[in-house]
This record gives structure tokens, C-alpha cells and sequence, in this order.
């Protein structure tokens, strides 16, 4: 397997291993802040493959089509896994990401990945477009947040104004609904076509 894969694979087997980190705590009662003390380094690096693999792509003269495809199919691992993670909390009242935003999220990115497949099966690979990658950074800025609230959570440490914090989460994961279908409606506008034959 080329470098710059092995960093996309990265991704992929992180996200399983921030579920049960995260979950852990919940499912035990115990570990609550040592859960994310390993979970959140484990969560920033796998973030980082996803500048390390285009990186080493571009400097060792690896950038493929396979790539093109595994590269994004590896973000919308990671980031399902963390958002459906983010729909919970150790405290059992309060909710980070509602579920209806990650459902419409789910939906729009199991649609990207349809269109890929099928722009793939005509000859066509569908690499990252900007708003793609503007969508892919509004989620990993939500993302840490959440898992900061979360930790603050862990912590006993939760501010009088944690309402407010919240309610900026909350913003956050709207704007990135917005951001992930104006992305996809990019797309459809650039590839569609292939859809309509």
C-alpha cells in the first residue's frame, strides 16, 4: 500500500477506536476523563492524515484514482462515527448533535458516495471540489468543539454559561448541514449530467 493511503487508512481504523473510547465511559461509568484523554489525540491525528496523505501523494507522485476515492470515503467514515458520538454524552441529558441534522448529513454524504461510484463506473473520478473541502473543515471545527463540551462534561468542569457553549454547537453542526448541501449541490451541478445518462 502506497504512504499516502496508509495515512487515508488511518481514518478508517481510528474511527471504531474514538467510538469505543468515547463510548467506554458511557457504557461503564468509569474512565470518563481518561477515555478522552486518549480519544482526542487519537481524533486530532486521524485529522491530520487528511493533510499528510494528499501531502505525501503530491511528493511522492501517488495521487491515483483510487486515492481520489478512498481519501473521501475515509473522511465520511471518520466523521459519521464522530457525530453519531456526538449525539450522546456522559451526562445523559445533554446532546451535542441533534439527530436529525445527522441524519440529513448521513444522507447527503451516502448521496456523495453514489454519485462517486457511479461517475466512477463511467469512466469519471470525482476528486475533492473547494466547497468540499470548506464542508470537510466546518466538520472537523464542530467536531472539536463538541468533544471540548464534552470534556468540560468529564471534567465536572461545566461553566454557568454551558448553555451558551452549546447553543454555538449546536450553530456549528447547522452550518455544517448548509455547508455539506450547498458542497453537494456543487457537485450535482459539475457531474450530474453523468446521473442524467
Amino acid at each position: 500500500m502506497k504512504l499516502s493511503n496508509k495515512f487515508t487508512f488511518v481514518r478508517v481504523f481510528f474511527a471504531p477506536v474514538f467510538f469505543v473510547l468515547y463510548f467506554l465511559p458511557i457504557w461503564t461509568g468509569k474512565f470518563a476523563v481518561l477515555s478522552l484523554a486518549v480519544a482526542i489525540p487519537c481524533l486530532i491525528f486521524s485529522e491530520f492524515t487528511d493533510y499528510l496523505d494528499g501531502y505525501y501523494a503530491r511528493k511522492h507522485n501517488e495521487v491515483s484514482d483510487f486515492g481520489k476515492i478512498f481519501d473521501p470515503f475515509a473522511d465520511v467514515v471518520l466523521h459519521l462515527t464522530s457525530f453519531a458520538c456526538l449525539m450522546f454524552s456522559y451526562n445523559g441529558n445533554i446532546h451535542y448533535m441533534p439527530i436529525y441534522i445527522f441524519i440529513l448529513i448521513m444522507l447527503r454524504e451516502y448521496s456523495q458516495i453514489f454519485l462517486r461510484m457511479t461517475c466512477v463506473q463511467k469512466g469519471t473520478v470525482i476528486a475533492a471540489r473547494k466547497g468540499g473541502k470548506i464542508k470537510t473543515v466546518m466538520y472537523i471545527t464542530a467536531e472539536f468543539y463538541a468533544v471540548f463540551l464534552e470534556l468540560l462534561v468529564r471534567l465536572d468542569a461545566i461553566p454557568a454559561y454551558f448553555g451558551t457553549l452549546k447553543s454555538i454547537s449546536f450553530v456549528l453542526f447547522v452550518v455544517c448541514l448548509i455547508m455539506s448541501y450547498v458542497s453537494f449541490v456543487d457537485y450535482l451541478i459539475h457531474f450530474g449530467k453523468i446521473l442524467k445518462q
